[in-house]
């Protein structure tokens, strides 16, 4: 019997990200980053600066027989787009088109019809939050912490 949905939602997250058209070129990371960041553009799944958990899930019971559970997912996830300029705005627009094709991403379409179940993984799962940092520190940096929430039946 499963005891979560989570390793199985995150490594179909993950997979769903990298396959996406919009996403070439952006390094997609699972877990914290590595200390070489030479990337300009970053999706860290797993991951947010500052964050207490990669991933926080909560369970109960679905109804009366205790058979099933329902489990909701909150998976922490952070957009980055940096340069060496100090053009913020162009940085800011980056992340946020970043962001942009996480939520596609998990839409479904005629290629991806599963990609919303992250491919079955779960029954749903969306863009739920979001928090835009930006620093100017040898060059410009947008960073978005964002968190993908899913629900899922164990």
């Amino acid at each position: 019997m499963t005891t979560s949905r989570v390793p199985a939602a995150v490594d179909a997250l993950l997979a769903i990200l990298r396959a996406a058209p919009g996403l070439a070129g952006v390094t997609i990371v699972d877990g914290p980053p590595v200390v070489n960041l030479t990337a300009l553009k970053h999706v860290f799944v797993g991951w947010q600066p500052s964050a207490e958990a990669a991933v926080s899930l909560e369970q109960s019971f679905n109804s009366a027989g205790a058979r099933t559970r329902d489990e909701t997912i909150t998976i922490s996830c952070y957009a980055e787009a940096r340069a060496g300029d100090t053009d913020m705005q162009a940085r800011r627009a980056e992340v946020f088109a970043l962001l942009g094709e996480v939520e596609t991403a998990l839409r479904a379409t005629n290629s991806a019809p599963t990609a919303p179940t992250l491919n079955g993984t779960v029954l749903w799962a969306h863009l739920t939050a979001g928090d835009l940092t930006q620093v100017q520190a040898e060059g410009s940096l947008a960073g978005l912490a964002f968190t993908v929430t899913c629900q899922a039946r164990i």
